[in-house]
């Protein structure tokens, strides 16, 4: 084990992590701007309302990311329309930009089906309270099951973006330097796969642990209302008569 060769491909490889985080929050965001239209349409009881959200939920989570990738890179550049286009075109002969749109529309997916099942989850009896207090059908959606579906959602979602990280290394299938598409590079140049791997893993590992905590930060203070409070001399209860 060669530690300065670890060492020497540390700068490229945190330059290759850099555009990794990228593809991760910009994808992320969009794709939960996908996901929770869907997944309010996905909730609703009318089959006209849900049939369409169903079959893009069936697609993006039925297809393998490197398939929907390559439809979108080498797939969409077929159509004349599109190479023609003022406004496609400059977007889809960018793999940068490839990657966000499908990064995005595969995540939007799954993110849809997790905050539909958080929204069916929401107690029927804060919804029925909110209708008792006189509250709008979407004013309830908004200020009481979506909040109360993104807490429920919350680990589920912390889940898919650590899956949406390791998804990105396919990146580097279309030519994007993401870390593994760096770490590739650096290995055609050193011949030293084994360092050079293993610097990358630990770089994504240490991007997986600061994931995890800073959702489980999250998580705990938007479930502070959930938590006991402290017993201690002030707070412990009276003892009973026997």
């Amino acid at each position: 084990m060669n530690i300065d060769v670890m060492i020497a491909a540390l700068p490229k490889l945190l330059e290759g992590a850099w555009l990794s985080l990228q593809l991760l929050f910009i994808s992320g965001f969009f794709g939960l701007m996908i996901a929770v239209p869907l997944s309010i349409a996905r909730s609703s009881p009318r089959l006209a309302v849900k049939a369409l959200p169903y079959a893009y939920i069936f697609f993006f989570r039925g297809t393998p990311l490197l398939v929907q990738l390559f439809l979108v890179y080498y797939g969409l550049s077929q159509f004349a329309f599109v190479r023609e286009s003022p406004i496609l075109w400059p977007v889809l002969k960018e793999p940068y930009w490839c990657a966000i749109i499908t990064f995005s529309l595969h995540t939007g997916g799954y993110i849809a089906e997790i905050l539909r099942g958080a929204i069916q989850a929401v107690p029927v009896g804060e919804v029925e309270a909110a209708r008792a207090l006189g509250m709008r059908r979407s004013t309830t959606l908004a200020r009481i099951v979506l909040p109360r579906a993104a807490r429920i959602a919350l680990p589920a979602y912390g889940n898919e973006l650590i899956l949406m990280l390791k998804g990105s290394a396919l990146a580097s299938t279309v030519t994007l330097l993401d870390l593994t598409g760096m770490a590739r590079t650096i290995i055609a140049r050193n011949y030293m796969p084994v360092e050079t791997f293993l610097m990358a893993g630990v770089i994504y590992m240490t991007i997986t642990f600061v994931l995890v905590r800073g959702l489980r930060f999250i998580e705990h203070r938007t479930s502070a209302h959930m938590r006991g409070r402290p017993t201690g001399p002030d707070t412990a209860p009276p003892e009973s008569i026997a």
